[in-house]
């Protein structure tokens, strides 16, 4: 913006100004009207609706899968993100920090005196690119599966195969949820997505040779299965020879 085009704006800034209303009680009375408006409708909605508290804790039982708040997941999800355990005062107190400091520092950036968004690009640039990581961050960890179960569907196949061989795929699913498959494999929601490979279709890459070859002699950092009860042994390949 050059001086004339700065003069320019002063001038028909100080017009507008003088044509408008003074902030109290003007401003201050709309903000104060509105602000008991919303504070009405969460009192009316809490009362009417209720507060979705959830199950109650048991700490008798090692399945019980803390949620945090919908505002807090995206936090959630850099945290699952993060999985080495020395960087995460990194995703719970670095990342958030960073985060406000670049937000703080952003008019310090931008100090042109548009208004309009298309004539700001940084501050633009700046605020979506923060709301759209909040948003996918706050959304997958809203659909994140738990880290303790395998919730995925059991195959028709499975259920019209009879109830013994159901039986069998079940008791795979349970002992593969319960030996920290998880931990480095995704199945279906559930799991994380490294560093091993994802097993939701695994019976459509290797037969159930193959998958049991694998738990046997595994690829480091995978630990080998070969020590397991022959009976969860067998149920872990017939889960997942299951799954294509």
């Amino acid at each position: 913006m050059n001086q004339r085009e700065k003069e320019e704006y002063l001038r028909e800034y100080g017009i507008l100004k003088a044509q408008g209303k003074p902030f109290f009680p003007y401003a201050v009375t709309k903000d104060a009207v509105m602000a008991c408006v919303v504070i009405g409708v969460i009192i009316a909605m809490s009362l009417v609706l209720g507060a979705e508290l959830g199950s109650k804790a048991n700490p008798a039982t090692t399945t019980y899968v803390p949620r945090p708040e919908w505002y807090f997941f995206f936090l959630f999800e850099v945290l699952r993100v993060i999985k080495p355990t020395s960087l995460v005062p990194l995703a719970t107190i670095g990342v958030p920090t960073i985060g406000l400091i670049v937000l703080f520092l952003l008019p310090f950036f931008d100090r042109g005196p548009e208004r309009r968004p298309e004539r700001r690009p940084i501050a633009t640039a700046t605020f979506i690119a923060v709301a759209a990581a909040m948003a996918l961050l706050t959304y997958q960890g809203a659909n994140a599966g738990s880290p303790f179960a395998v919730e995925l569907k059991t195959p028709a196949a499975v259920k019209q195969a009879g109830p013994a061989t159901l039986a069998k795929f079940e008791a795979g699913r349970y002992v593969v949820a319960s030996h920290g498959c998880l931990a480095c494999h995704k199945l279906g929601d559930n799991g994380n997505a490294g560093p091993g490979p994802d097993l939701t279709h695994i019976a459509s890459r290797l037969p159930a040779q193959g998958i049991a070859r694998t738990l046997v002699n595994p690829t480091a950092p995978m630990p080998s299965f070969k020590n397991l009860p022959p009976q969860q042994f067998e149920a872990i390949v017939a889960f997942l020879s299951q799954l294509k």
